[in-house]
């Protein structure tokens, strides 16, 4: 046997006899492997620096401090993050969405002390830098929209004249976002890709993103791609009300952390939308 078939054999306690590609993923290869034994799981591949053994951490966190269904982690470090195989039956029905507002509105529940994290953390490839920051709107300024603007800018993926205006907007931000009763734990990366359903409910939420935070940025995130719509907000509203703006301002202001991400991985592509929000806001 291989190193890397010897790891999974001791982690799980059975040979591997087959692979196959998963599609998905910003770190590293992801493959579907079954075991003697006839389970499954799920191997994702990197190298030194990959960021595996963050997402296997983070994983791990949301398992030991939430009841947001995750896979479980067998193994991790930056070459191999090995998680066990959620089952998965049809898409995001309204079913399925209110569910999720019921496990959402229970993960926002769980509270810290300060916005950031314990440790930084990644949003796909990226690095997330997670400074314990007492004020919200001083870490979503400095840490979410200046940071990932600039680096998109040093990649050349964000023009410098939209650099000027998201600096004009980040020091405007108090118009429009109030400070939050308590960082709430979130996801991170709430979009259709890394939401995984059974049967119309919720087998499973992938890829984390963690930190603390004002948990309107997640509920944001999860509209940008249309991934929940009016059945997710109902169930999410019945547990933890939303603030009067959140869909009128404060959403669009949010989503402009993820378009950047976007902007930064994938390209110019996003910085169309990054423009719509900022001339909204009249900047």
């Amino acid at each position: 046997m291989t190193e890397v078939e010897q790891i999974i054999a001791h982690a799980t306690g059975s040979t591997p006899v087959r692979t196959a590609a998963l599609g998905g993923g910003c770190i590293g290869d992801v493959r579907r492997v079954d075991l003697a034994n006839g389970e499954t799981v799920v191997a994702k591949f990197g190298g030194s620096g990959s960021g595996l053994s963050i997402e296997g951490f983070m994983l791990r966190h949301l398992a030991e401090h939430s009841v947001l269904p995750v896979p479980k982690v067998l193994y991790a470090d930056d070459a191999l993050l090995l998680m066990t195989w959620i089952e998965t039956a049809g898409g995001i029905t309204a079913s399925a969405e209110i569910h999720a507002g019921e496990l959402l509105a229970d993960l926002h529940a769980v509270t810290a002390d300060s916005f950031g994290f314990e440790c930084d953390t990644l949003i796909g490839s990226l690095h997330q830098p997670n400074p314990h920051t007492d004020r919200w709107l001083d870490f979503f300024r400095d840490h979410r929209l200046l940071y990932m603007a600039n680096d998109a800018r040093s990649s050349g993926q964000l023009p410098n004249r939209l650099m000027d205006r998201i600096e004009k907007l980040a020091g405007r931000l108090d118009r429009w976002i109030e400070e939050s009763a308590a960082p709430s734990l979130i996801h991170g990366d709430m979009w259709t890709g890394n939401v995984l359903c059974r049967e119309g409910r919720i087998a499973g939420f992938i890829d984390p993103a963690i930190y603390h935070a004002d948990p309107e940025i997640e509920l944001a995130f999860s509209t940008l791609f249309s991934t929940f719509g009016r059945a997710f907000f109902d169930s999410y509203d019945r547990r933890r009300p939303l603030r009067p703006g959140f869909f009128e301002e404060r959403r669009d202001l949010y989503n402009l952390y993820p378009l950047l991400v976007h902007v930064r991985l994938f390209g110019r592509g996003y910085v169309g939308s990054v423009e719509r929000i900022l001339t909204r806001f009249g900047v």
